[in-house]
C-alpha cells in the first residue's frame, strides 16, 4: 500500500494541503460555510509546522521546557472571501510565512480550487506564556525563517 501524505507538501517555500469539501462543511445553500475556511487554514498552519520539523507534540514539549504555560494564539486575521467552494470540491490550502519577529509570526494563506483563489488571509500568530507575549524560542524562529530565505 502506498503511503498517503495527509500533511501536504512544501513546494517553492509554500505549504500545500488538499482538503475535500464534505456536506458537513456547507451551509443550507450548498456552499462552504465561512467559518469552515478558518478550520481548513488552521489545519494548513499546523501541517506546515509539522513538515518543517516542528511536530506538535515535540514542539509543545520543547517549548514547555523553555517557556512554561506557553501557547500560540491568533492575534489578528485579515480575510477576503472571493469565490465560493461547494460540496465535493477539492481545495488547495496554501500557507507561507511573511515575517517572523519577536513574539509573532505572520503567515499568508490562500484557499484555491484549481487556478482560482477563493479565500485570501493574512494571519498573525503570537507566542504567549502565562498570559503575556514572549519572544518566540530561538530554535522555532530559526525554523520558520528558513522558509523566508
Amino acid at each position: 500500500m502506498t503511503p498517503i501524505n495527509l500533511d501536504g507538501v512544501i513546494r517553492d517555500g509554500r505549504h500545500h494541503m488538499q482538503v475535500r469539501v464534505y456536506y458537513e462543511d456547507t451551509d443550507f445553500s450548498g456552499i462552504v460555510y465561512h467559518a469552515n475556511y478558518l478550520r481548513f487554514m488552521e489545519r494548513g498552519r499546523t501541517n506546515h509546522l509539522r513538515l518543517m520539523g516542528a511536530e506538535q507534540h515535540a514542539l509543545f514539549a520543547e517549548a514547555e521546557a523553555e517557556t512554561p504555560s506557553f501557547a500560540f494564539v491568533v492575534r489578528s486575521m485579515r480575510i477576503d472571501f472571493l469565490k465560493p467552494a461547494r460540496m465535493d470540491d477539492v481545495l488547495d490550502v496554501v500557507t507561507w510565512p511573511l515575517a517572523v519577529k519577536g513574539a509573532s509570526i505572520t503567515l499568508a494563506q490562500e484557499v484555491r480550487r484549481n487556478d482560482h483563489v477563493l479565500v485570501k488571509a493574512e494571519v498573525r500568530v503570537a507566542f504567549i506564556s502565562e498570559g503575556r507575549a514572549q519572544p518566540i524560542p530561538k530554535w522555532l524562529r530559526h525554523l520558520m525563517k528558513a522558509d523566508l530565505d
